[in-house]
């Protein structure tokens, strides 16, 4: 620790792809003093410049940085986290798993390039969709257990906790829910294992009255689902939300936190599923993605994360995975 202070962990972060979600986290991780580098690669040599200005020009108002930018991938050398954005987005009215093919081709030759320079570092995609996409880079790869891994449900949950808050009239932090599987149309919001101030959902009450009855817990579900495609809808992109949400699994890693998040790994065994990635509470910390924590389920809830699971191993079949 610095004279200071300051426990800011002074290594390096590298983001690959600088289009708005690119941006948004190496912003995110700028103002919360996430990392002591960052680098940024693109192949848009002018963007890259023009975002490695705009940052830096902020330098004074937020924790110390040394942030660089480059159209060539070395830029990424010995960084201890790189995440990857790049690849194409998504439009209005397109699924994630639309995506796929384009993505995929992209992991598959992009991640061995990035341990080429990095070796060492924990790589996490967060391009859609990012379940397949997490799946093709460890197939290209090999790399040892939760060294690559997706950004996952996180923000999906988050938006859950949000949600569910609005309607319990609490604070977003008294909140603990997860939703899993697919990041995408067949999630699953894990109610049976919500905790709002330590109450279960199902006995939550108002002035007497039950909250969280089916009517209500079938809507939040849906808006969940739906809100990626709400927000695209109107601006475009989803990029401020994932910026920070991508800044909270760096520094889980960095500072070696042991953080439960759903972030997106290959499955070996949970809930009888193997072979796909698919986001499910996860200990985080410098080692990468490490155990697994198995919530225990109602019988829809598990039925629903294997057909969720199904759904991604059709996606890796139809891909050749």
């Amino acid at each position: 620790m610095t004279e200071s202070g300051d426990r800011r962990p002074h290594k390096k972060i590298s983001v690959v792809g600088v289009g708005s979600v690119g941006t948004a986290i190496a912003y995110a991780c700028l103002i919360r003093g996430s990392a002591g580098a960052l680098a940024l690669h693109d192949t848009n040599a002018a963007k890259v410049r023009a975002e490695v200005l705009d940052l830096t020009h902020g330098s004074q108002f937020v924790p110390h940085c040394a942030i660089v930018g480059s159209d060539d991938i070395a830029v990424t050398a010995h960084s201890a986290i790189v995440i990857v954005t790049a690849g194409a987005k998504q439009h209005p009215g397109q699924s994630r798993l639309d995506l796929a093919a384009t993505n995929v081709a992209m992991a598959h030759t992009l991640t061995p390039r990035l341990l080429e320079h990095s070796p060492d570092a924990v790589i996490i995609f967060v391009t859609n969709p990012v379940d397949v996409v997490t799946y093709a880079a460890v197939k290209a790869v090999q790399p040892a257990p939760g060294r690559i891994i997706g950004s996952g449900t996180l923000l999906d949950s988050s938006r859950f906790r949000f949600m569910i808050a609005e309607r319990a009239r609490v604070a977003v932090g008294n909140v603990h829910a997860f939703i899993v599987g697919e990041r995408g149309d067949s999630e699953i919001p894990l109610w049976s294992a919500v905790s709002i101030g330590g109450v279960r959902a199902a006995d939550f009450r108002i002035d007497g009255v039950p909250v969280f009855r089916a009517q209500v817990r079938d809507e939040i579900g849906t808006n969940v689902v739906n809100a990626a495609y709400e927000i695209i809808s109107g601006k475009g992109a989803t990029n401020l939300a994932i910026g920070l949400a991508t800044a909270r699994i760096i520094e889980a890693i960095l500072q070696d936190q042991r953080r439960v998040l759903p972030v997106s790994t290959v499955q070996d065994g949970a809930h009888g599923i193997s072979d796909v990635a698919l986001s499910l509470p996860t200990v985080v910390s410098a080692e990468g993605a490490q155990r697994i924590l198995e919530l225990a389920l109602s019988t829809d809830e598990l039925e629903g994360l294997r057909t969720s699971a199904q759904t991604l191993k059709d996606a890796q079949r139809s891909l050749g995975l």
